[in-house]
This record gives C-alpha cells, sequence and structure tokens, in this order.
C-alpha cells in the first residue's frame, strides 16, 4: 500500500515531543511550542538552577518551577491535553493500525507495572497504608538519579566487587531531615525507619527511673508523694520524648550523634539518682540535669536550623518554647517550697502544651492576613514531621517495657514449705491484669485499624501522643502500688513467716487509705486513658459484629470510673480489693474479644461445621471405606437395591 504524504500541518500535529526522566520522576518537559521546562525536586535545586541554567541556555527559552507546585501542575495539564489531541488525531487517521499499537501498548504497561510490584515499588509505604490508614497528601523524596533507574535493580551483579564497596564510618555527617510538611503535602522517604538500638538501651536506663519513681509513691502514698511523683515522671517523660523526636526528626549516622546521646543518656543517669530527695535537698540537681538536657537540645536544634535553611525558620520557633519554661524552672530553683510550684506547674504546662502554641501559630501565619505575623509566613513552608512507623515502634516498645515492670515488682521470695498462699494469689491476679491490659492495647486497639490518629488528623495525634503520658503514669502508680499490697498480711493465708527477709520490710498489716486510691485511682485513669486512645483511631466494620466499638468504649468507660471510686469501699482486704479490679479488667477484655468476633462465625470454634446431606443409595460403611482411600463412588452408576438399605448420611 502506497503512503500518502504527510501535509506540514499534520507534520506540526505529530511531531514528537520529548521530556527527560531520571530515576522514577520526570525532570524536563518540552511543550509543544518548544519551550523547555525544568523541574526542580527543592527550594534549593530551584536557586541553584535559576542560576546556572542562563549560561548552558542562553536563548532564554525556558521555565522552572518546583515539582508539585502550580507551574508544574498546571504545565502537566497542558502537555497531558495536547497529546490526548495527538492520540485521537493518529486514531482517525491510522485506524486499525493504531489500535493494535495501542493494545501491545497497554499489554506492556499491565506487565511493567507488575515487575514494579513485585521488585521496585515501595512496599514498605504499601504495607504503611495497610497498617495505618492511607493518606492522599503523602509523597516519596525516593532520590533522582540514573543509578536509581527500574533497570538497575534487574542487572546482573558482581557480587566479589561488592564487598570492596562497604562504607567507612564517619565521625560528622550532615543531618537529614528525614520527612517534612510542605504545603499541606508530607514528603518521606518510601522505606521504614528501624528503631536503633542505641534507643531501646536508653528505653531499659529508663525503665530504671520508672521503677525509682514508682517504688518511692508506694512507700509514701499521700499527697506529697503524688506530688513528687507526678512532677518527676513528667520530667522525665519530657526528657525521654523530646530525644524520641529529635531521632525520628534527623538523619546523622555519625559518632557524633552517639556522643550526643551519651550525653542526653548521663543526663537521665544524673537525674535518677536525685529523685528520691527531689524535694528535700536534691531539688537544684535534678533541675540541674533536667535543664541540660533541655537546653542542649536547644544548641542541637539551632545548629541543625543553621544547616538546614529550609527548616530554619521552625527550629527557631520550637527553641523558644524550650527557652521560656527553662526560665521558669531557673526561677523556681531560687523559691521555696511550696511557692516553688506555682512556677513547677506553668513550666510544665508550657512544656507539656507548647506544640499547640506552636499548631496554632503555623495556622494563624498561614491565613492570608496583613500584618506583622504574616512576615512569619515563610518560616513554616517546612517543618520536619513524625515518622509514624517509627513514633508507634518506639511508643509500643516503651508500653512493652512499662507493662513488663508491672510483672517484675510483683516477684518476691517465698520460704514456705508449700507456697501456693495469698501472696502467690495476689501476685496471679496482678499478672492477669497486666496480660489483660497487654492484650487490650496490642490485639484490640491497635487492630484492624482503619486510619491510626497520627495519620487521621493534628488533633487526633497530639491527642493520642498527649494521652500516653497520663496513661502511663496511672498504670505505673497502679503498678507500683500492687506490688505493696501483694506483700500484705491483711488477709487469711498470708504469713509474713513465709516471705524471705528482704521482703518482711516491705509488708503491711493493714492497707492505707493512700495506697487503696493509689492503686485503684492510677488502674481506672490508665484504663480510661486507653478509651480516649482507641477513640483516636478510626477502626475498621464488618459486617455482623457482635457490639460496635462505641458500645464496648463505653461499657470500658463505666469500668473506669467505678475502679476510680473504688478505695470508697474501704472494707475490702488487699485480696478481695486485687480480686475485684482484676474481675473488672477482665470483663472488660471479655466484652472487647467477644465484641470484635462475628455473628456469621461460631464463637467456641475455629470454623464452622460444614455439612454435606445427600439421599444416597449406599451404605454409610460404603462411603467411609472410599473416603479413606481416595476411591470415587459414581452414583449414577450404583443400581438402586444393590447396595443395601437407601438413607440419608451426612459427611463433616
Amino acid at each position: 500500500m502506497e503512503k500518502t504524504p504527510m501535509q506540514p500541518q499534520e507534520a506540526a500535529v505529530e511531531a514528537p515531543t520529548h521530556h527527560l526522566r531520571t530515576g522514577r520522576k520526570v525532570r524536563k518537559l518540552l511543550r509543544p511550542d518548544g519551550r523547555r521546562i525544568h523541574i526542580a525536586a527543592s527550594p534549593e535545586e530551584h536557586l541553584r538552577l535559576s542560576r546556572t541554567l542562563p549560561n548552558i541556555e542562553p536563548d532564554d527559552n525556558f521555565e522552572i518551577h518546583i515539582h508539585g507546585s502550580v507551574g508544574h501542575l498546571d504545565a502537566v495539564r497542558e502537555l497531558h491535553t495536547h497529546h490526548e489531541q495527538r492520540r485521537e488525531h493518529l486514531r482517525n487517521t491510522h485506524g486499525n493500525f493504531y489500535d493494535e499499537v495501542e493494545h501491545v501498548k497497554t499489554e506492556l504497561d499491565i506487565l511493567a507495572n507488575e515487575l514494579h510490584q513485585l521488585t521496585d515499588h515501595g512496599v514498605s509505604l504499601d504495607a504503611n497504608f495497610s497498617k495505618f490508614g492511607y493518606d492522599a497528601h503523602i509523597r516519596t523524596r525516593d532520590p533522582d538519579s540514573s543509578a536509581s533507574s527500574f533497570s538497575e535493580h534487574h542487572e546482573k551483579r558482581d557480587w566479589d566487587a561488592e564487598r570492596r564497596k562497604g562504607k567507612s564510618v564517619k565521625f560528622w555527617a550532615r543531618p537529614v531531615v528525614r520527612q517534612y510538611w510542605h504545603k499541606g503535602l508530607l514528603w518521606r522517604a518510601s522505606e521504614v525507619e528501624e528503631v536503633a538500638s542505641f534507643e531501646l538501651f536508653i528505653d531499659l536506663l529508663y525503665v530504671g527511673i520508672i521503677a525509682v519513681i514508682g517504688d518511692k509513691a508506694a512507700e509514701d502514698p499521700t499527697g506529697f508523694g503524688f506530688l513528687r511523683f507526678a512532677i518527676t515522671f513528667i520530667l522525665g517523660w519530657k526528657m525521654w520524648s523530646e530525644l524520641t523526636q529529635i531521632i525520628s526528626w534527623f538523619e546523622a549516622d555519625d559518632i557524633f550523634q552517639r556522643v550526643q546521646i551519651l550525653f542526653v543518656m548521663t543526663c537521665l543517669f544524673g537525674y535518677t539518682l536525685n529523685i528520691v530527695q527531689s524535694f528535700e535537698a536534691t531539688y537544684v540537681q535534678l533541675i540541674a540535669f533536667y535543664l541540660a538536657q533541655r537546653l542542649f537540645s536547644v544548641i542541637h536544634f539551632m545548629w541543625v536550623g543553621h544547616l538546614l535553611p529550609m527548616i530554619r525558620g521552625y527550629m527557631i520557633v520550637y527553641s523558644v518554647t524550650i527557652i521560656v519554661p527553662a526560665a521558669l524552672w531557673i526561677a523556681s530553683i531560687q523559691v521555696d517550697y511550696p511557692n516553688r510550684l506555682a512556677l513547677i506547674w506553668v513550666a510544665i504546662f508550657v512544656d507539656l502544651f507548647s506544640v499547640l502554641g506552636i499548631v496554632w501559630l503555623k495556622r494563624w501565619v498561614d491565613a492570608e492576613r496583613p500584618g506583622f505575623m504574616s512576615r512569619f509566613r515563610d518560616w513554616f513552608d517546612f517543618f520536619p514531621a513524625i515518622n509514624i512507623e517509627h513514633k508507634t515502634e518506639r511508643t509500643n516498645a516503651f508500653v512493652t517495657l512499662v507493662f513488663g515492670y508491672s510483672v517484675v515488682s510483683l516477684l518476691f521470695q517465698n520460704k514456705a514449705p508449700f507456697g501456693i498462699n495469698a501472696f502467690f494469689g495476689k501476685a496471679v491476679l496482678g499478672l492477669i491484669q497486666a496480660f489483660s491490659f497487654n492484650w487490650m492495647y496490642f490485639e484490640i486497639d491497635s487492630w484492624n485499624l482503619h486510619t491510626h490518629a497520627i495519620r487521621r488528623h493534628i488533633m487526633s495525634s497530639i491527642v493520642w501522643m498527649m494521652a500516653h503520658l497520663p496513661f502511663i503514669m496511672g498504670y505505673v502508680l497502679a503498678a507500683a502500688s500492687l506490688s505493696r499490697l501483694v506483700l500484705t498480711t491483711d488477709c487469711h493465708d498470708a504469713n509474713i513467716e513465709d516471705l524471705t527477709d528482704a521482703y518482711v520490710s516491705k509488708s503491711q498489716t493493714e492497707l492505707p487509705t493512700g495506697l487503696r486510691w493509689f492503686y485503684c485511682a492510677g488502674l481506672g485513669i490508665a484504663l480510661l486513658c486507653m478509651t480516649i486512645i482507641s477513640l483516636c483511631h478510626v477502626h475498621k466494620e464488618f459486617d455482623g459484629q457482635r457490639i460496635s466499638k462505641r458500645y464496648r468504649v463505653s461499657v470500658r468507660t463505666a469500668v473506669a470510673i467505678i475502679l476510680i471510686f473504688l478505695p470508697l469501699a474501704d472494707k475490702l482486704n488487699s485480696l478481695h480489693l486485687i480480686s475485684t479490679t482484676t474481675s473488672l479488667v477482665v470483663l472488660v477484655l471479655m466484652l472487647e474479644v467477644y465484641g470484635s468476633t462475628s455473628v456469621h462465625e461460631a464463637f467456641w470454634r475455629r470454623t464452622s461445621q460444614c455439612k454435606y446431606r445427600a439421599d444416597c443409595p449406599v451404605k454409610k460403611k460404603d462411603i467411609t471405606d472410599a473416603m479413606k482411600t481416595g476411591a470415587t463412588i459414581k452414583l449414577e452408576e450404583v443400581r438402586t437395591g444393590d447396595s443395601g438399605e437407601k438413607g440419608i448420611y451426612h459427611m463433616i
């Protein structure tokens, strides 16, 4: 078939347009009129291209846009419309030949996408969505280089040569922001951020802090003892959470980072040594170690802001939220007790809720309002974000250690010939409590999530993080008190002679009223905070759920209130009190487990019973033998009457 020469206007329409791709992103576009569009991955690269491109392309026939900006989006939409018009022109001109090419292209795209999913896709981010919920405002910031192109992952590699490509240990490396917010989009790496070994080491040190604070509160179950417990616990929690946040924000895998971590751990260690006598003799030392860690964080944030201009404004604002309460803590040293309590609680309030002030300030400057605050709008163009995997893993690890502490605190040494007594019974009931809380926190509230609280909304994220502080405080207070209740000898079969000498000094003949309140109120507050944490999540629903979430959390709230006011029943001895609280906690657990099942599935069996029912002129023995040997009985070939009595048989 002879080809018809193409007209000039058709040639202009069908002229190829070339776009440059590096890695997975298009870095250069070409408009139909020949104007070149360069795509910068970051504001820093935009500035660099603005300086260098006029020398490389002196005709000035180019544009520069930041990836994801309005200009970039408009250019892609314009080119998309242009190529759709070209496609329609080709379909009208070439007919069947065009359809065949389109079919081949579609098949290749399907197979290429399948290869991408099996090999090169961000599998961890897909798992992130399925575990924490989908969010359309998340973008991955994978390296843009030809070395990360699709074909490299499938080429043959010289594994012997890989031995000579190790990484050297650096004393100092430029910090990198792991993830950040920019104009409503979260930019993050596709891989999961792993928990470092030194983070777990810090957690173990903090468990020691918990043990000291909890044991001291149990020794002095008074209002003053609770005051000391609350203040020292909150300060220790703030030191731990801020260190966790620094590690989550910035990546600097070098020796200098390890030295910084060691300094912070030294401050934690010194803080722990001054807890017991903090309100009598060692308050200055306690606050000194606390401020050393906090002001060191200020130096770190200002230094990072100097190295990374994109987040410099946010680092300055965040540093101010540390300096202001630090001034209040220094002032509290100069004031005697109890007048210093006013400064202490104001400083604690600023320390805990300064993040709300930052959120309010950002929304204020983002609003289109002229004035003084609008000058700081650029300060919040970029600000570091929390990595959801790292935050949840760190929190889960810490909660696990707290539950472990509650079990270890129950241990005692028995010297009775037969050690199954009231001491043992109370300890086992405490173990059941810890197991029930662990079950509810990890396998009910954190299971079957549709959207995690951190990904749901900024306020749900803040509430989720803040609710963990009273949750852990209440549980630690209850666990420390329970360790004393176990050794109390106010019930039958609880003889002090059955305890070794080390535990005799901790035993009591009567249960103090303050200890009752510490135990029951701490347990109730922990359960109530777990309810708030659960409400921050959006859980998946399914047909036939026996009890919906709103009814289950209502019962949980009611039980929490009962636990808080249970000390009013002051006639209960230690065994009765622990039995009652354990029964209430187990009741909540059983309701949660039963409510999470489906009416369409048998509750007491793993799978529902499968039955087969048929009218068959074959003996049951013949069917059983056939099932054992694997033989096939063709019923259409079985003559009626030859196999014996006709009956109805059930196959299960």
